[in-house]
């Protein structure tokens, strides 16, 4: 039976390439070239890689026209460098379901950096020798989405986001989101502010922070992550 791998909302045909993809070389078994089969993630970490340069490259190559072949390089470098890729990985909570060895365990390896980003690039490599370029293409604009918005028109670094926040849902005709002071607590010299953001009817999330400011951005940014896993789980 076909493995549904929740986390990227992909279901695998090929269980062997799931596994695969989130063994790590120090609990992969010794290799059996007879089997013709993985036995860790190296290699679909380096497949991934390119499917990944090549996803991200189409995309700025259709949404950024008049970007010079220097600048798209150094905006895809953005998108599939080792801590962009690690930070996404986390959002999954991609490191509980890594296979690794004891001794890796033991010293934090499911919440390393590179363990993470190789991990998913193999994931990546996995789902497009499972299913084709159209559903890796299609999981990279899911997860690489809040990246994309704010690339369209600067870097895929989030700094701002409500701006982020604002474009993912006019994107899908969900309408702007609307933010509201849920409530103030603490002594006027150091008050504490609960923001609300709300799209319509259909979600909200509140933050709070010592400044109104910092809660819209933290409430924005809450509210986003909901949404595309949301989305996620739907597919």
């Amino acid at each position: 039976m076909p493995k549904h791998f929740s986390p990227i909302g992909h279901t695998f045909l090929n269980e062997a390439l799931l596994t695969a993809a989130l063994t790590h070389r120090s609990k992969a078994p010794e290799c059996d070239c007879r089997s013709g089969e993985e036995q860790d993630n190296q290699r679909l970490e380096f497949l991934g890689d390119a499917v990944l340069d090549l996803v991200v490259s189409e995309h700025l190559f259709r949404v950024r026209p008049k970007l010079s072949e220097g600048n798209m390089s150094r905006l895809r470098a953005c998108f599939v460098r080792e801590n962009r890729l690690a930070d996404i990985a986390r959002s999954l909570d991609l490191g509980k379901h890594l296979i690794v060895s004891q001794p890796e365990d033991n010293s934090g390896g499911r919440d390393k950096n590179s363990l993470l980003a190789d991990a998913l690039e193999a994931l990546l490599g996995a789902v497009f020798l499972d299913a084709g370029h159209e559903a890796v293409k299609n999981l990279v604009q899911r997860l690489w989405e809040p990246y994309f918005v704010c690339a369209r028109t600067g870097t895929p670094d989030i700094t701002d986001h409500k701006t982020a926040l604002q474009e993912y849902t006019q994107s899908r005709g969900m309408g702007l989101p609307e933010y509201s002071l849920a409530n103030t607590v603490g002594p006027a010299h150091h008050p504490t502010f609960f923001i609300n953001v709300r799209i319509g009817n259909r979600a909200s999330s509140t933050a709070m922070a010592h400044s109104k400011k910092e809660a819209h951005q933290l409430a924005a940014k809450a509210l986003l992550k909901e949404l595309i896993e949301e989305e996620s789980s739907l597919e």
